[in-house]
């Protein structure tokens, strides 16, 4: 006879189950069906934990999304060893490993390995827990269990032993008549649904009105005693178990409120994020595809998913719901939103940018802008193999920021400029004294000496901003060898250019234009915002003499981004005019059968004037130019 795990599950609200498993390699905990148990619940990630089980005690190896909590420690991608009985919590689960029983033990009797190093002693299963309800031959399929029913009022009866999880079975919730997919159908943490046409919007759980949404908020709240609660110990890991417990106990009690067929653990999980995080936007943030997301209203988000976009199957309760995810972004970071200051620019923890408005600038409700940023930044190899620019580009602009020549990144909006920024940041010698300055921090330069500067917004009484400006200017005290702007918007772009011509070579900053001779118009009309009044031809000059390089970024209209063109500043000609000589560009020649953009990049043959620069810093070799 196999040697028998004796696993108990339970769920608050509902009585233990207790299972007896054969004991071969690893027992697997999850919600994909090729697990040991199925656990068909959304916070339940597909192969959720594995338990190695030995006579002596447990190894537990996690490998889920959300980690486990054990006992009162926190398991996240790492293997831990428990002693029999330890509580695991997984989800809204909570599972214990009773012991091993082999063909000369009683079942549910096994030696437990005693924390403080005394000789093993035999521990029979809890006592009030009820016997072992099934011994499952080895071979069987997965055992089943229900979706958590804490708020359904009871669970279903398990599987049959030896009956298995049939491939596309449902498992039914007796207190709704809900069928709760199966874990190959079932949402995957990080995935975020997208509307499909003609349905409407607003996922497993868009039947719950408005109304009860609010009422779950409410007692919610007095619930969770905040008052009680140490305010220095309020944050995620410690609030999220108390909030899902709660959570159980309002959705039963407001059961007859709620439509039958909505997927309870998915509402359940949806106020929870609410409460603590970014609600629906979640989903969104941790799915790696999603590039963009965008609140119109409370009721309506779009999301872009490989350059296009989309409307995501997802809402939030209301405005006020809006708002409070605003707050919790802008409050860390020293932000403020309010009627008298109804937008902000912000960042979230990862360095994705923020942008929020509110009533009454925001007429359909308070709106939310995120550009999501990658969590591990993109190299020059990633964006040659998007078809963003050839090696030989990457390869020119590589050696330009090398050769210290000063580069200014031109395209609109969400065409790719701050991530062409960072990725030529990233050809910056490490030696070399790097000042960055944004509105937001985005960049995410790994070199050892990079001073980070931030703007700041002025305060309730108007005091106590910092502008771009500002840090352009403090930044020439602070013996840069490089400044890195995130974006010239304003009179900083004069400040910008006297930096470059004053002994800071190899800048990079970006602008907002549609193509190298409007990005130099731009940094005219930009300089002229500074209050100086300058003469034209000055300005130009100024141009001509610090810009060496303008690349141009591109979004088409199938969401692809592409380099389109790298132009050389030459001077100004006898009109006072900027020269510019075209050294790469993108030929669009027309759109395929999938509607995607097809062309070609081409050398147009001028050779750069700096190619003698590239050869004294040992960058080309003979012929090698490019």
């Amino acid at each position: 006879m196999a040697d028998l795990i004796t696993l108990t599950i339970e769920t608050p609200g509902a009585p233990a189950e207790t299972f007896e498993i054969p004991a071969e390699g690893e027992v697997t905990i999850g919600r994909d069906e090729s697990c040991t148990v199925v656990l068909a619940s959304p916070e339940i990630s597909r192969r959720h934990i594995g338990l190695t089980v030995t006579p002596m005690y447990v190894d537990v190896r996690d490998s889920s999304a959300n980690g486990t909590r054990i006992g009162d420690a926190r398991l996240h991608r790492s293997v831990t060893r428990v002693p029999f009985g330890t509580p695991m919590y997984i989800g809204p689960y909570i599972v214990r490993v009773e012991g091993m029983a082999s063909s000369g033990q009683a079942p549910g009797v096994a030696p437990a390995m005693n924390p403080m190093g005394a000789p093993p002693m035999a521990m029979a299963t809890a006592p009030g827990r009820p016997p072992p309800m099934q011994t499952r031959p080895p071979n069987a399929g997965p055992v089943p269990i229900a979706v958590p029913p804490g708020v359904t009022g009871g669970r279903p009866p398990a599987v049959p032993a030896g009956a298995g999880a049939r491939p596309g079975a449902q498992t039914v919730m007796p207190a709704t008549g809900a069928a709760v997919p199966p874990a190959s159908q079932a949402q995957q943490p990080g995935q975020a649904g997208v509307l499909e046409p003609g349905r409407a919007p607003g996922g497993p759980t868009a039947a719950v009105a408005v109304s009860t949404r609010k009422k779950i908020h409410r007692m919610l709240l007095e619930n969770l005693d905040l008052a009680s609660i140490d305010r220095t110990k309020m944050d995620d890991k410690v609030m999220r178990p108390r909030v899902m417990d709660a959570l159980n106990r309002i959705i039963a009690q407001l059961q007859p409120e709620i439509p039958p067929g909505v997927d309870l653990a998915a509402l359940r999980q949806e106020m929870a994020d609410e409460s603590l995080g970014l609600g629906p936007l979640e989903a969104f943030l941790a799915n790696p595809k999603i590039s963009e997301i965008m609140v119109v209203d409370s009721q309506t988000i779009f999301i872009e998913n490989k350059g296009k976009l989309v409307r995501a199957d997802a809402r939030f309760t209301d405005d006020e719901a809006v708002r409070a995810v605003i707050e919790r972004i802008v409050t860390p970071l020293g932000r403020r939103i309010d009627e008298s200051t109804p937008l902000v620019d912000a960042r979230l923890k990862d360095g994705s940018r923020v942008n929020a408005v509110i009533k009454p600038l925001a007429l359909k409700g308070s709106c939310i802008t995120i550009r999501k940023f990658s969590k591990t930044p993109l190299k020059l190899h990633d964006l040659v193999g998007f078809g963003g620019l050839t090696e030989q580009m990457g390869r020119f602009l590589t050696r330009s920021v090398k050769a210290k020549k000063n580069i200014v990144i031109s395209g609109g909006t969400g065409s790719g400029k701050t991530t062409l920024l960072n990725v030529l940041s990233a050809a910056i010698p490490e030696d070399e004294r790097i000042v960055t300055i944004e509105d937001a921090a985005e960049l995410q330069l790994s070199q050892p000496h990079v001073v980070s500067l931030e703007s700041k917004p002025p305060n309730m009484e108007g005091k106590g901003e910092y502008s771009i400006r500002d840090l352009v200017k403090n930044a020439l005290r602070m013996r840069p060898d490089r400044i890195v702007i995130g974006e010239c918007r304003g009179g900083e772009a004069l400040d910008m250019l006297q930096a470059m011509n004053t002994g800071h070579d190899g800048s990079l900053t970006t602008t907002h234009s549609n193509s190298p001779r409007e990005a130099v118009a731009r940094l005219e009309t930009l300089s002229l915002m500074s209050g100086l009044d300058l003469p034209a031809r000055a300005i130009r000059e100024q141009i001509a003499n610090s810009v060496h390089l303008v690349v141009q970024q591109s979004r088409f209209n199938d969401g692809s981004r592409r380099v389109t063109n790298i132009t050389e500043i030459c001077g100004i000609d006898d009109n006072g005019d900027v020269i510019l000589r075209e050294i790469f560009k993108f030929v669009r020649t027309g759109t395929n059968a999938e509607g995607k953009v097809v062309g070609e990049f081409r050398a147009t043959g001028y050779l750069p004037s700096f190619l003698d620069v590239f050869i004294a810093y040992g960058l080309v070799q003979g012929s090698d130019y490019l």
